[in-house]
């Protein structure tokens, strides 16, 4: 099943109705222990497996949007990847967010990445939103305000709003 499928059958699971999406309750509620810590500047999260368990280190010194889509991605790769190609570090499974993780560039961190954005932006909502209150991304107003609605940053809006097909890509 595609990472947005998985974002949006949790969704309805959970019978979550509106923006935005409450990333801590969402992970309580599927068993997963999330902590702020000192993760230093380069990683946004951790997630650590260990037998039936499973805990999200959140970087508490980031934006709280960051760490709620850091907590979403984490779910992603917690719901999406079984464990098998996380790093081993002694006799816990590890997988870290970090700068890398968010250029998207690996099979896995993408997965995770549309996992996140799917989650905190589903489409339907976006669309609903976006035939509101239509915009470009000039409209600095606009963007932030739906921002706002949804809990993420612009980047993040903005790649959500393009991969729909509401807008073109001419912010990268």
């Amino acid at each position: 099943m595609k990472p947005d499928t998985r974002a949006e059958a949790l969704i309805r699971r959970l019978q979550v109705g509106k923006a935005p999406v409450d990333a801590w309750r969402l992970a309580r509620q599927l068993g997963v222990r999330v902590e702020r810590a000192d993760l230093g500047e380069e990683c946004s999260g951790v997630l650590v497996r260990k037998g039936g368990a499973a805990v999200i280190g959140v970087n508490y010194s980031h934006h709280p949007n960051r760490q709620r889509f850091t907590i979403a991605h984490e779910l992603g790769h917690f719901l999406l990847h079984k464990g098998d190609k996380y790093v081993d570090k002694g006799t816990a499974t590890v997988q870290f967010r970090n700068a890398e993780s968010s250029t998207g560039t690996q099979s896995e961190e993408r997965e995770a990445n549309q996992f996140a954005a799917a989650l905190l932006m589903p489409a339907e909502w976006v669309r609903r939103e976006f035939a509101r209150h239509p915009f470009d991304l000039g409209d600095d107003e606009a963007v932030n305000a739906m921002c706002r609605r949804f809990g993420v940053s612009s980047q993040a809006l903005s790649f959500r709003l393009v991969n729909l097909g509401l807008l073109r890509e001419s912010f990268a």
